[in-house]
């Protein structure tokens, strides 16, 4: 029985230091490691003294080298996968290769680590007790249909968007949500200007006009059962009042 295995390394969002212990050390042992880009990931390999072989596996590739590395890993093989940033597999390369490794009955482990929609939700204020994440919304066809369907989503929305698109994104998020839906928009997480805005939809489409949003940006936004209640919530006040 061969040996080989597939082993998901979660890579810093941010602050290079935020990689565990055990993700070093699979990063020295494994036989290579796959990853998005080789000079990006090789920063990371500088920063922790590690020395092993970086081979490229991204979107434009994977097709044509997962046979490649499937075949490594059935000889014996253990490859580490990572990506530039957070979990491999989320909205970043990684299912296909992990599809063809429990297909070929390869062992998978994935490591738990960093993923830059689990601090946002936690931190945006919003119920984080359950959510749906959304991955990036469709960049042109499906996008109206995208934000249509969310109208009566009951649970918090989480999800990533460029800094070239996120004021359509708020935008579109209006038109479909309604503007006073309490919502957040935290960009580069980790890093050395991570930022948190917080208000309704309409304020951060307001604040994204006077000051640009940069940088890696997660959207997170109330969900209608938690809208309906804050709404009943301040009907109820009001009538006490009076």
């Amino acid at each position: 029985m061969s040996t080989g295995k597939l082993i998901l390394v979660p890579s810093p969002i941010g602050n290079l230091d935020d990689i565990s212990l055990r993700a070093i050390q699979v990063l020295r042992s494994a036989d290579g490691i796959l990853c998005e880009d080789t000079r990006h990931s090789g920063k990371l390999l500088k920063h922790h003294e590690i020395e092993n072989k970086l081979h490229p596996f991204h979107q434009h590739n994977e097709h044509k080298v997962t046979e490649r590395w499937v075949g490594a890993m059935k000889g014996g093989s253990q490859l580490a996968l990572l990506t530039d940033a957070g979990t491999p597999g989320i909205s970043d390369p990684g299912y296909l290769l992990v599809h063809a490794a429990v297909a070929s009955d390869i062992q998978v482990e994935v490591l738990p680590g960093a993923t830059a929609f689990v601090p946002a939700v936690v931190a945006s204020g919003l119920s984080c007790e359950r959510f749906l994440y959304l991955g990036f919304p469709p960049q042109k066809k499906g996008r109206q249909t995208f934000w249509l369907g969310l109208a009566q989503q009951a649970y918090t929305m989480v999800m990533y968007e460029s800094p070239h698109r996120i004021q359509k994104a708020l935008a579109e998020a209006i038109e479909a949500l309604g503007g006073d839906r309490h919502a957040a928009v935290v960009r580069e997480l980790s890093k050395m200007h991570e930022t948190y805005h917080r208000g309704s939809l309409v304020e951060l489409k307001s604040i994204g006009e006077k000051q640009t949003y940069k940088g890696e940006i997660v959207l997170v936004i109330e969900g209608l059962k938690a809208y309906e209640k804050r709404l009943k919530n301040a009907g109820d006040d009001t009538n006490s009042e009076a």
